[in-house]
């Protein structure tokens, strides 16, 4: 058994849980927060915790498998699907511990607001000094990973009609200017 595999062990909350601890995640900062972590996925199931990353208009997160995996939907990555952003407070929330937040399979964990209401698709979002992503259409939602992981309440929650407003569980996006990353950078809507 992996270290991953004894991961998934770990109790998952209920809905009532996540209903309690939710109001500090929608007090997350609307305009301006902070990059809380960086995960490159290198291959299925593995991770990479960085402190500090380059984010590329044609590759992505590089670094990530996000270009050569592909999805359900086409071969290769899809460009509207390249970066994978979730709130660090429901992660936090759902993963339990801060060690089990990589799991949710995201590249970047950020303290800000991603609802639709604040960051709808075409939202361009800068990250440090140099990158800047821009929100795409696709749903980003809870799958039988997601559930396998942090469990049935959570993917429910994520994606329920509260869950989806708020993206909960997430969004994507894609780069639209490349440049470096850290964790601690300031992460902020870009006027529109």
């Amino acid at each position: 058994m992996s270290a991953m595999d004894t991961l998934f062990d770990l109790g998952h909350l209920t809905a009532a849980q996540i209903e309690a601890g939710i109001a500090e995640v929608l007090a997350s900062p609307k305009a301006e927060g902070t990059l809380k972590l960086i995960v490159q996925r290198p291959k299925v199931n593995a991770r990479n915790v960085i402190e500090a990353g380059t984010l590329d208009v044609e590759q992505g997160l590089i670094g990530d498998n996000w270009l050569k995996k592909g999805s359900r939907w086409r071969s290769g990555g899809d460009p509207k699907r390249q970066i994978t952003v979730m709130n660090w407070r429901f992660a936090r929330l759902v993963a339990g511990d801060e060690s089990r937040v990589p799991l949710a399979g995201d590249q970047l964990y950020v303290d800000l607001d991603l609802s639709k209401e604040n960051l709808p698709p075409g939202t361009r979002i800068s990250i440090g000094a140099e990158a800047i992503i821009e929100v795409t259409k696709p749903p980003h939602l809870g799958c039988k990973k997601f559930v396998e992981r942090f469990g049935m309440d959570a993917m429910e929650f994520a994606n329920s009609d509260f869950g989806r407003e708020h993206n909960l569980r997430g969004v994507n996006a894609r780069v639209v200017q490349g440049g470096q990353i850290a964790v601690g950078d300031v992460i902020s809507r870009e006027p529109s």
